[in-house]
């Protein structure tokens, strides 16, 4: 059953765990910390997506999985990937269900995106300012990708889900990385975007944390529930709703609803 706050109740219950999550020191313990290691732009960049890709799962195997990741990319993943280091990766599990082939499929992806623009954000950036623009930008990436791997087995799409239904967890979570500007723990680094156009990475503590403060009624974990859910934080800060990434995963991790 959800709890039951108050609007002003409620907004601040987020506003406060918010602020308790979203510190400097949140960084070390979450995957984020490899995009921090960086400070050429395409260097972020493929480090935040390839990072946000295999976060799933225990988050201390998340961090250990993506330095080995990070391990075989080397000082800079801008070089490693226009140099195709991928192509000679030894086949190796890289995380759970992400493997090497997996890994080097990503790449691939990532040189062909490169060699038609200066960085993703400008990938993002060419489509239209609608209201669908981030989905639009996730689904050209993720064709992008597509076309780079025209003559490979595309068993390894299924790491970049399909916008058209699919929450795309893993995506909207690197933008809220790349795009959210507060200085605090995520990058700010892409300009053309803007916060309040964002929408929630779905993980499993933001969907049990939404349900049980009544934040999302939609039963299945698709991309209507992305909406909706976003659709209701944006009530509480129109201008940067994924600040609540924060709260709901905080809430959720905590199991403390009773907080207000």
């Amino acid at each position: 059953m959800p709890v039951n706050y108050s609007t002003e109740a409620l907004k601040e219950l987020l506003d406060l765990t918010a602020m308790r999550y979203n510190a400097v020191a949140f960084i070390e313990k979450d995957p984020i910390l490899f995009p921090h290691r960086y400070k050429r732009k395409q260097d972020i960049e493929i480090s935040a997506f390839l990072t946000a890709t295999i976060a799933w799962g225990k988050r201390s195997i998340i961090l250990k999985s993506a330095a080995k990741m990070h391990d075989l990319m080397g000082n800079s993943p801008y070089d490693y990937i226009m140099g195709k280091g991928y192509e000679r990766l030894e086949q190796q599990n890289i995380h759970r269900t992400f493997f090497s082939d997996d890994m080097a499929y990503l790449c691939r992806g990532l040189h062909a995106i490169y060699q038609q623009y200066d960085s993703c954000e400008s990938l993002f950036s060419s489509l239209p300012g609608d209201e669908d623009r981030i989905w639009k930008g996730i689904s050209l990436f993720r064709t992008s990708i597509y076309k780079a791997n025209e003559a490979e087995n595309h068993k390894s799409l299924k790491h970049i889900s399909n916008p058209a239904k699919s929450a795309c967890k893993r995506m909207h979570l690197a933008l809220r990385w790349l795009v959210r500007n507060d200085g605090i723990v995520d990058l700010g680094l892409w300009k053309a975007l803007s916060p309040a156009e964002l929408f929630i990475p779905l993980d499993t503590h933001v969907i049990s944390t939404a349900r049980s403060l009544g934040l999302l009624l939609r039963t299945q974990n698709d991309r209507k529930a992305v909406e909706e859910l976003t659709t209701q934080l944006r009530r509480f800060n129109a201008t940067d709703p994924i600040l609540y990434d924060f709260a709901l995963f905080g809430l959720g991790e905590s199991k403390s609803l009773g907080m207000a």
